[in-house]
């Protein structure tokens, strides 16, 4: 059955500051077949570590401009893709297509198609919520872990900062995303503030902006709660990767307190690098947290 879906057209995405990154595209993954998925695929196809990174709501591939060429420069493969309904991948019109498994299927079937492996997972907000789910549903591609101001929600509300975003995100159905973007991380340009929202030009192609926060599993009962926990399970007795936390210490809604909670969670992973000045979408400070974890790793001297 064909999902409706909306399409950004090319021209919002020209001129971009930061992001000269050229586009690719596949619109046959099982399971989503008609609907366009969109990647940055930067480096060498044979390199011998891929960096997946993964963006959350309301973000998009921009949200890596900064970390991209420090993988790239390391001899690395980088993958950034965007989630259905985001970036300039298609769009689905109608706000129930959105669901947890919808996401995170789909992740699956890109992996597969690209057959990515020797994978390190780099991630945050959504990018976390649903791609820190994968690695047990496929351990053999993954290696490494680069975590950054996210959650494995299994039920329980993250707190009345998380409580506080969805009650206003549930009042702005055609969020003004630049100025959300702005207000969340002042050293932003009104340039790079609008960048964020070029994917977006009306009402109708924000159904994932929507949607996402109502998809946080706060209940019990909620879609995803199970595969989540079993994924807390994996990473506390079966993950024996190397591992890389960075928090940006003024996020209201996951900051340091969480992310301890979340490091608890990860086996052998190492005390955090704080990000003082940093808030929720920490990857605006990403070039001294792409280099920390490369020097950690070894990839860089």
């Amino acid at each position: 059955m064909s999902i409706e879906a909306k399409r950004t057209p090319d021209h919002r995405f020209e001129n971009l500051p930061g992001f000269s990154f050229a586009p690719h595209y596949v619109d046959d993954l099982k399971g989503y077949e008609g609907l366009r998925v969109h990647y940055l695929d930067e480096g060498p196809r044979d390199a011998a570590q891929t960096f997946l990174c993964l963006h959350g709501q309301p973000t998009w591939s921009y949200l890596y401009r900064k970390m991209l060429p420090v993988f790239v420069d390391s001899g690395a493969r980088v993958i950034c893709p965007d989630w259905l309904g985001f970036g300039r991948s298609d769009k689905p019109v109608e706000d129930g297509r959105y669901t947890f498994h919808f996401h995170r299927n789909m992740m699956i079937a890109l992996i597969k198609k690209l057959d990515l492996n020797n994978i390190t997972l780099v991630c945050q907000d959504w990018g976390g919520i649903l791609g820190l789910t994968i690695p047990m549903e496929m351990p053999e591609r993954f290696a490494r872990l680069l975590v950054m101001n996210t959650a494995i929600p299994v039920g329980q509300s993250p707190g009345e900062g998380f409580e506080a975003w969805r009650a206003f995100n549930r009042t702005q159905p055609d969020m003004d995303i630049a100025a959300l973007m702005q207000r969340a991380t002042p050293i932003l340009s009104q340039a790079e503030a609008e960048a964020y929202a070029a994917p977006f030009p009306d009402i109708d192609h924000k159904a994932g902006v929507r949607r996402f926060p109502e998809l946080v599993m706060t209940d019990p009962s909620m879609e995803g709660v199970e595969t989540s926990k079993r994924a807390a399970a994996w990473w506390r007795s079966e993950w024996h990767g190397e591992s890389f936390m960075a928090v940006g210490v003024q996020d209201p809604v996951l900051g340091p307190n969480q992310m301890q909670s979340l490091r608890a969670t990860i086996a052998n992973c190492p005390e955090p690098m704080m990000i003082e000045d940093g808030g929720h979408f920490v990857q605006e400070w990403g070039e001294p947290i792409a280099r920390a974890a490369l020097q950690r790793w070894g990839d860089l001297s």
